[in-house]
């Protein structure tokens, strides 16, 4: 989840196509150099340990606009999501996660 944050706020696409699953990942992972991300809580984790084959990670990620994007400058606000992972071939990979 942390990689992934960073991820994001570096424009690190390749990345996030990296650690994506195939089978819920977009064709065209689209990062908008206008949203600078600004901070990342994790609220709480669900499995994902060593033995486990599945996690699920409740985040809050805040951004604000750094240029006249679509909201203007300065907007900003936070994406509050509860995530689920899956570990394939050794590797967490990104499922799913439902915006709250």
């Amino acid at each position: 989840m942390r990689s992934r944050y960073t991820a994001f706020a570096t424009g690190d696409a390749d990345h996030l196509v990296r650690t994506w699953h195939p089978r819920t990942r977009p064709d065209d992972v689209g990062l908008d150099p206008a949203t600078r991300w600004t901070g990342l809580t994790v609220l709480r984790t669900v499995g994902g340990d060593v033995g486990d084959d599945d996690g699920v990670v409740e985040f809050v990620a805040t951004w604000v606009e750094s240029s006249a994007g679509r909201r203007g400058p300065g907007a900003g606000g936070e994406l509050h999501e509860v995530s689920r992972f899956v570990r394939r071939a050794g590797r967490w990979l990104y499922l799913d996660g439902e915006h709250g």
